[in-house]
């Protein structure tokens, strides 16, 4: 048995007052709290429900479990779809489409995660979505495998242990979590969003292995883990900054 809409359990989406201050404008949900989309949960045995029943639980904002801002699957897609269609500017398309048929395919959300990290964390160098474009290009080619129970995941071809970094399960991050599952991983908006917050996290280890402020593209080199081989002085494959400098280029069309 099924509660009707006059039994529900949960209430609908909390309604966030001045009082409430938002992490940004797109944010569903106030600071501290995550969405939940609409889903239908068992409710154990009762008097009135002898066999127990299911109820449907409203889309709703929880309080999250760190108590700081996380970004749940829901409000990724919520922001992603009502707010990316609208936006202009890079990354570049039409230029790369040669050598990728799916280049210009994730504009929309290269675009739209970019504009949103870096209206969360106000670089005074913000991050170019061209670099995010050229970096998809030597990771996954635009085509990632859509093969979950692999080592890396989707269009950023993000790792397992950074998934678990991101969700704040080791401690990597002190804030703007990402907390979702490795199969929402794989959705494209998902993936690109978790991987230009990690970005924005490597800045930040790049900027401490140099004892100086990093660029964006050292900053790519230690995304890829090379930038400690490189200043090191150790030997290492060359070529994934050759050709990530490649198509920056071509998309800067220069």
């Amino acid at each position: 048995m099924k509660i009707n809409d006059t039994e529900l359990m949960e209430g609908t989406l909390d309604q966030t007052d001045d009082t409430e201050m938002k992490v940004h404008p797109w944010r569903r949900c106030p600071w501290g709290k995550h969405l939940v989309r609409e889903h239908v949960g068992h409710i154990p045995p009762s008097k009135k429900h002898p066999n127990g029943t299911e109820a449907i639980w409203h889309e709703h904002c929880a309080n999250n479990p760190s108590g700081k801002d996380e970004l749940s699957f829901a409000e990724i897609r919520y922001i992603s779809n009502t707010f990316f269609a609208g936006l202009n500017g890079p990354p570049t398309p039409h230029v790369l489409t040669k050598k990728f048929p799916n280049a210009d395919k994730y504009d929309a959300e290269i675009r739209g995660w970019v504009q949103y990290w870096n209206d969360i964390f106000k670089l005074n160098d913000p991050l170019d979505p061209d670099i995010v474009k050229a970096l998809i290009a030597t990771e996954s080619s635009f085509a990632p495998k859509p093969e979950e129970h692999s080592h890396v995941y989707g269009l950023m071809q993000l790792r397992g242990d950074t998934h678990q970094y991101l969700s704040g399960k080791k401690h990597e991050l002190r804030d703007h979590f990402i907390c979702v599952s490795t199969h929402e991983l794989l959705d494209a908006s998902c993936n690109i969003c978790a991987g230009v917050r990690w970005l924005f996290r490597k800045m930040e280890t790049a900027t401490d292995k140099l004892k100086r402020q990093a660029t964006w593209e050292e900053t790519v080199e230690d995304y890829k883990a090379i930038l400690a081989l490189r200043i090191n002085n150790k030997p290492y494959n060359p070529k994934p900054m050759d050709d990530f400098r490649e198509y920056y280029k071509i998309l800067k069309q220069e």
